[in-house]
């Protein structure tokens, strides 16, 4: 699979993470373990350069198996790393994914996540040919709920039991996007 993919609409810049973004992973998250560690698992005071490089790791053999499609969010002009979006989950036979998202606590209210997302579905129908991309959010974290909202997903229903993080059980809920939401025809962007 290719891995030299670079996603933009001229302010953001998605592509895919690499060893030397660990770094500004690593401080990108520890800035926003107050948003994130509620509803992420891998976010938590122990996240370091080593969790970074593992993590770093793992993506990048997933891209090369083609079997997820992790970016990261930097600034098309300056490069900052700004946070997270990916596809995960993959089913091949349903033609679906999983789509998530993260933004820097400093660059939040800003539609960065809303773009990001877009950007990156935009890539699972497009590039990889999937026909559907879903958002499932603990039923506590509206932040995500905004930006899927806003990224035009069709809410779908409540999830009981849904989601555990950090052990905890959540009810999700579940929004979804496919390739009639990014129809021009229809005025999608």
């Amino acid at each position: 699979m290719q891995t030299n993919v670079q996603l933009t609409d001229g302010s953001l810049l998605l592509r895919p993470p690499c060893r030397a973004d660990a770094p500004a992973l690593v401080a990108a998250v520890r800035e926003s373990l107050a948003e994130l560690e509620p509803w992420m698992d891998w976010a938590s005071q122990a996240y370091d350069e080593a969790s970074a490089a593992r993590w770093l790791e793992v993506v990048g053999m997933a891209w090369e198996h083609g079997t997820a499609f992790h970016f990261a969010i930097t600034d098309a002009k300056d490069g900052e790393y700004i946070g997270g979006c990916g596809i995960d989950g993959v089913d091949e036979k349903q033609r679906c994914c999983n789509l998530g998202y993260w933004v820097r606590t400093s660059r939040t209210k800003q539609g960065i996540a809303v773009r990001a997302a877009k950007l990156a579905a935009g890539y699972a129908f497009e590039r990889i040919g999937l026909r559907r991309a879903e958002i499932v959010t603990a039923s506590g974290n509206g932040a995500s709920q905004r930006v899927a909202q806003k990224a035009g997903a069709h809410y779908e229903g409540a999830l009981p039991n849904g989601l555990v993080v950090h052990s905890q059980v959540h009810d999700a809920l579940r929004y979804a996007l496919t390739p009639a939401d990014f129809d021009p025809q229809k005025g999608n962007p």
